[in-house]
């Protein structure tokens, strides 16, 4: 009874890829597997999405077992994204518009570890199919997959060049998906609030059926980061090489590069600034990056930051600067940065960076004379000079009781400072600070690095954010280890929030409550409220699709106030004061049932008030 059930369910499919694989003799199995490749383009089968999932899962986890690579999967890939995007009709067929984003990432789980692997995908012709889908012949979904393929095989010396025969094309594809796929995502999946009007199988893919609305939201935030920076990892290939550097180098798009941050759903990436670090190490790409302030203003507040990528802006400053062909383009705003990280020892794997930072700066001012007749320059130089070197000669003479006096002499004029801080006397207290300083030797350093912090809370309180970050960045270089002052980190976050600079802040916050935590000895941890506000804040503003969301508003403030204008006879109410007056009045009306905005009167007085608030935070802390 039992056999004959079993013969009733057996399979009648020739070319059924589940039996095959169940063969026990390898000889017939791998026979029937490179079979059902050569049959997978071929066949209508309902059930091929299934075999094309089942692929996808193999080669995600065995990216490296050579079989199904040495039976003919990347042929058969290549032609089922062909065949998706070249008929239409088939697509939409059963589950079919799933097997293009399958085939494209076994092609990349498949080629990221193995050069002879990539070799043997490229033999297939797997190029053309994937530069269809990074051109968005079927949306951001395949866009992503494809990029993380080009990226593998454009990064082994044996496939580059095979992807090179299609250089420009690539190069520009990878530009415009770095640029937009942000916009695009938002637009077509995120921003779309109807769930129903968004593409069914993007949130099956998304979610694999596990979660909701909130979970679809987070996985495309990830996919959407991973897009832009599998796009960039192409454009690093390429400028590593020194290739289409005219192209990566257009102004337009280094202003963006700025601005792709990769985000924490991507914290791993180095994003823009990677990108541009390739860029600073040929002539070319620096000789353009130094025509651009925007850029190196953003290299520089990398530079002082604890951004994971701080010495990649630093390193990129230090090639600028070294380069004489690009050095006086930079040097007048670079010295004012990097001279606050004169003293630090040591990052990451870098030691010494404080005297490399020294001397590339005092060799720049050597070698270009006047700096522009730049009296903030030439200040700031002069009191580099003064610290690493003039001091530095006169306190190796210093006995022992020398530097005791000192030090006695120094707290008693700390105490003064504080004690003119507690009195309000701010002023006074930034005078004594910078007295004590100025009397500190420089080996007290973490004397002197209190008394930087102290000085910046008291810029703080001025209101002068460009000195509070001064001061609590020198105060962090003199931290052991680097950035570890949780006082000073949390003194430069509030400064970059004045300055409105999200990302800085962002990141000072959680290196401060992460300093919390590490210090907190009981079980449970209790995160300060004023930098959970700060977190909450900054994390809205420096959300993966938040420059995306404000260009949505925008559009739908216009179509309101377009519709507004239509219904009320296309401006003709316009015609007297009055009238004039209640049009406006009608515009804003309906802009607040839509929007829920404020009126134009209103947020000038929001603005005031939440400047009172943070005022008194910064006092209370």
């Amino acid at each position: 009874m039992d056999s004959l059930k079993q013969k009733e369910q057996a399979c009648t499919r020739p070319f059924c890829f589940f039996c095959t694989m169940k063969e026990p003799d390898s000889f017939k199995r791998r026979a029937g597997i490179s079979a059902c490749f050569k049959e997978l383009p071929l066949g209508e089968d309902q059930g091929n999405v299934l075999v094309l999932s089942s692929l996808w899962q193999i080669a995600m986890t065995h990216p490296d077992d050579p079989e199904f690579p040495s039976l003919g999967i990347f042929e058969c890939m290549a032609k089922l994204i062909f065949k998706g995007i070249n008929n239409k009709c088939w697509l939409q067929t059963d589950q079919n518009i799933y097997i293009p984003y399958y085939a494209a990432h076994a092609i990349g789980s498949y080629t990221m570890n193995k050069a002879e692997f990539a070799e043997k995908a490229v033999a297939s012709g797997v190029i053309p199919p994937l530069l269809d889908l990074l051109r968005g012949k079927m949306s951001w979904v395949e866009q992503r997959v494809a990029a993380r393929a080009l990226g593998h095989l454009a990064s082994y010396e044996r496939t580059s060049e095979a992807v090179a025969q299609y250089e420009e094309e690539v190069v520009r594809s990878a530009m415009k998906v770095a640029s937009t796929c942000l916009h695009v995502v938002y637009m077509s999946f995120v921003g779309v609030k109807d769930k129903r009007k968004r593409q069914k199988y993007h949130c099956d893919l998304l979610t694999r059926g596990v979660g909701g609305l909130e979970m679809e939201i987070c996985k495309a935030e990830e996919w959407a980061s991973q897009l832009q920076c599998w796009s960039l990892n192409i454009l690093n290939c390429f400028a590593c090489k020194e290739k289409s550097l005219n192209l990566i180098c257009k102004q337009d798009f280094l202003k963006q590069l700025c601005g792709m941050w990769g985000g924490l759903a991507n914290r791993s990436s180095p994003a823009g600034v990677g990108l541009i670090r390739i860029l600073c190490y040929s002539k070319y790409g620096r000789k353009k990056i130094s025509e651009s302030r925007e850029v190196i203003e953003s290299l520089c507040n990398i530079s002082r930051s604890s951004d994971d990528w701080q010495y990649m802006g630093i390193d990129c400053l230090l090639l600028l600067l070294k380069d004489p062909d690009t050095r006086y383009k930079v040097i007048d705003i670079a010295a004012l940065f990097l001279v606050d990280l004169v003293e630090l020892r040591s990052l990451g794997d870098r030691s010494n960076l404080g005297e490399t930072i020294t001397k590339a700066l005092l060799l720049a001012n050597y070698k270009q004379g006047k700096l522009n007749n730049n009296r903030k320059i030439e200040k700031n130089l002069e009191e580099l000079w003064n610290l690493k070197v003039e001091r530095r000669k006169r306190e190796r003479g210093l006995c022992q009781e020398k530097i005791e006096k000192r030090m006695v002499l120094v707290d008693v004029i700390k105490q003064e400072a504080n004690h003119m801080f507690c009195l309000g006397e701010i002023e006074e207290a930034i005078v004594k600070y910078s007295e004590a300083l100025e009397l500190c030797p420089l080996g007290l350093r973490k004397e002197r690095m209190v008394l930087y912090s102290n000085r910046a809370q008291c810029q703080l309180l001025m209101r002068d954010s460009d000195a509070a970050i001064r001061d609590s960045t020198r105060a962090l270089c003199l931290s052991t280890p680097v950035n570890s002052h949780s006082k000073s980190l949390w003194r430069r976050s509030q400064a970059y929030d004045m300055k409105g600079l999200a990302k800085e802040s962002l990141m000072d916050c959680l290196a401060f409550i992460n300093g919390c935590i590490k210090s907190e000895s009981s079980r449970r941890v209790k995160i300060p409220h004023y930098a959970a506000r700060m977190i909450s804040k900054q994390m809205e503003a420096t959300w993966l699709f938040s420059t995306a969301r404000s260009t949505m508003a925008t559009r739908q403030d216009f179509q309101v106030m377009k519709q507004v204008q239509e219904s009320e006879g296309k401006g003709n109410l316009c015609e007297s004061g009055d009238d004039k007056q209640d049009y406006r009045d009608e515009i804003m009306r309906v802009m607040m049932e839509k929007k829920g905005l404020s009126t134009i009167l209103e947020e000038p007085l929001i603005v005031k008030e939440e400047s009172r608030r943070k005022m008194e935070r910064t006092r209370r802390v």
